[in-house]
């Protein structure tokens, strides 16, 4: 664990996959490393990396809120099938080729390494920072957190078929994955609501409502399995529905699942880099690397263009999609069924496998940033250096209390209009506490608290920033020129000879910003029309009523509006 700690460190500083560090420190530490543990226990490593997947997508379920996944639901379900299918059928047979496999061993090959990895999509989007377009962050969100139900049993199919088992026919693997996912559909709403409903009604001990929330969501990813569905989907969709539903103790539950979720991507990473032996890597590497080329390339390209086409997914982001095909521990894990059947050539199958997924991590997770920038799916939000405590309101589930110190020189002491729906509560004034009434203006090192709905609590950030980072966002963030929300686009461009996009040229700017943040708009946000670029300075009613105006400098990133 202190080493898992310390390469982080390590890799943030270098802009490394973490994944891929925490992969490399089982490797280290295994039969050929300098740690020397020889370990082979493909069971053992097949359930407690099942565990730690669920715990992971439980995580993601958590963060994922329903506005954004609005219109994203189709396109990743198709993604997870259908998408899925292709890949496997198109790798495989690139595999069979590469090394020298039977078609049908080809074919196992191409489903292990199928299926995008919902540990690597949702750990490197959100550790990265990286704020992507909604329909494009959430497409790939969810075909990640669904697809593993189509991979499983496919995998599972090939399995009992090479095995022996020729009774299992093609209507019996749909009709498999059908239930695998009405099932877990069902489970997962169900086991969510039931999760809401006990952490609201239950009396706990203080601190004892995550760890309900955690053990009552691995019950359910069991309890899933035993009824044939598929567990991963269920506790993914489980989470969901918690985040989804007014919720006593939510930040206790966030904080607590995020630590939890990092100790399991390190345990999960750490077994595979202890069950992986790099001496016999070596005879199948650059066929591997071919696998993995064609996945990224071709196969996946292929896959996600074929299945994105009947919904009018602009060019770059159909590109982007099909980069983020991050390959993780799935693919491992599903390599362990081989394993435990005994088949021939099933060492080399977990061989290929762990040489897709390192490579995928270094070649496409160390990308995804300046990717997402080079094709305009990245939402830049500048995030500014304030301080926020948070409270939950014992006796109502809806609204929070956030409190703020007043900086000297925040936005906060010019009137700056709170968002909607926030009101102040109280002010700390020297060591009074003071009603809004008795308190009047805010003035520099009082204590600020405000009753406002989860959802908008960011929004208050940027007007009690610090005096440094105020005077920096009005200087360099903001610009010198003040516009109202409802400018029209295209007016705004022709006074400055801007090239605009047809599309948006009969809009505002407040729309542009509505569409571009799914009605979500926060003071910092920004988008670019050629060398202008546009800010949110003020926000009234979720609508952006203010916009700075600024040019960018030589050699800033822009991104498209």
């Amino acid at each position: 664990m202190l080493a898992g700690v310390a390469s982080s460190l390590l890799a943030r500083r270098f802009g490394a996959p973490l994944l891929l560090v925490f992969l490399l420190l089982g490797v280290a530490l295994g039969v050929d490393g300098p740690g020397g543990i020889r370990f082979a226990d493909t069971r053992f490593t097949y359930l407690v990396g099942s565990l730690c997947l669920a715990i992971i997508l439980f995580d993601g379920g958590l963060r994922t809120r329903a506005p954004q996944i609005r219109g994203a639901v189709g396109p990743s379900v198709l993604l997870a099938t259908v998408g899925v299918l292709l890949t496997a059928a198109l790798t495989g047979l690139a595999a069979s080729k590469l090394l020298d496999l039977p078609l049908l061993q080809g074919l196992l090959l191409g489903t292990i390494v199928s299926s995008t990895d919902a540990a690597a999509v949702f750990f490197l989007l959100r550790v990265g920072g990286l704020h992507l377009e909604r329909r494009t962050g959430a497409t790939l969100e969810v075909e990640s957190g669904s697809n593993d139900p189509t991979a499983v049993f496919l995998t599972i199919a090939l399995t009992t078929w090479l095995s022996g088992d020729h009774g299992t026919g093609l209507a019996t693997i749909v009709l498999s994955v059908v239930q695998a996912a009405v099932v877990g559909l069902a489970m997962g709403y169900g086991g969510g609501r039931a999760i809401v409903a006990a952490f609201n009604r239950l009396d706990l001990p203080s601190g004892l409502h995550p760890w309900m929330a955690l053990s009552a969501a691995l019950a359910l990813f069991a309890l899933t399995n035993r009824l044939g569905g598929s567990g991963y989907l269920a506790v993914y969709l489980a989470g969901i529905v918690v985040t989804n539903r007014p919720l006593r103790g939510r930040h206790q539950l966030v904080a607590m699942q995020d630590a939890i979720t990092w100790f399991a991507q390190l345990i999960m990473f750490l077994l595979l880099g202890l069950l992986s032996a790099p001496h016999a890597l070596l005879p199948i590497l650059w066929p591997a690397l071919g696998v993995a080329a064609f996945l990224m390339f071709i196969a996946r390209p292929v896959a996600v263009f074929l299945c994105l086409a009947p919904f009018r997914y602009r060019f770059g982001e159909q590109v982007y999609i099909a980069w983020v095909g991050l390959r993780g521990a799935v693919g491992i894990f599903l390599a362990s069924i081989p394993l435990l059947a005994n088949l021939p050539n099933a060492w080399m199958y977990f061989n290929v496998a762990f040489v897709v997924v390192v490579t995928s991590l270094v070649v496409q997770g160390w990308s995804l940033a300046p990717i997402a920038y080079r094709l305009g799916v990245a939402v830049p939000r500048a995030d500014p250096n304030t301080r926020r405590v948070r409270l939950d309101l014992p006796g109502q589930l809806e609204s929070e209390m956030v409190g703020y110190r007043v900086a000297a020189g925040s936005a906060a002491l010019h009137g700056t209009a709170l968002p909607g729906q926030v009101q102040l509560a109280m002010v700390v004034r020297d060591g009074r506490i003071l009603l809004p009434a008795e308190a009047g203006a805010l003035q520099a090192d009082d204590y600020a608290y405000f009753i406002t709905p989860d959802e908008q609590a960011p929004r208050l950030d940027w007007l009690f920033a610090d005096g440094s980072a105020a005077r920096q966002a009005e200087q360099e963030t903001f610009g010198s020129f003040i516009l109202p929300g409802d400018v029209p686009l295209g007016e705004l461009a022709q006074f400055y000879g801007l090239p605009l996009p047809r599309r948006i040229a009969g809009s505002t700017a407040a729309q542009l910003f509505d569409e571009r943040f799914d009605r979500e708009p926060m003071v910092g946000d920004r988008l670019a029309i050629g060398r202008a670029i546009l800010v949110v300075r003020e926000v009234r009613e979720d609508r952006a009523s203010k916009i700075g105006l600024r040019f960018a400098g030589v050699g800033e990133r822009l991104i498209s509006g």
